[in-house]
């Protein structure tokens, strides 16, 4: 059952990074779309890439959690806006 579901996540994972990637053509933008696996946190493994690798901008996303939650399980876009060496861009989600 843990292969099926790693296959299962790579699958997601791959089609994920195509459908950017194809977005970010279309729109003009010249973006290497990257998923990655890691062991630790989303929000420290986007800092350790960025920030070695040099990266021009990150762009993450927003779920809006309210005020409440984001102070107690913390946010992802807020640890990489002040973790990071370049500029971020937070982008909202639509509701």
């Amino acid at each position: 059952r843990i292969q099926e579901l790693q296959k299962e996540s790579d699958e997601k994972a791959k089609a994920l990074k195509e459908k950017y990637a194809v977005m970010a053509a279309g729109l003009g933008i010249d973006a290497e779309v990257r998923v990655e696996k890691s062991d630790s946190k989303p929000e420290h493994t986007i800092v350790d890439i960025a920030n070695k690798e040099k990266v021009t901008c990150v762009v993450t996303g927003s779920r809006g959690m309210g005020i409440i939650r984001r102070t107690i399980l913390g946010s992802t876009s807020d640890f990489i806006l002040h973790h990071t060496l370049c500029p971020v861009a937070v982008v909202k989600m639509d509701e």
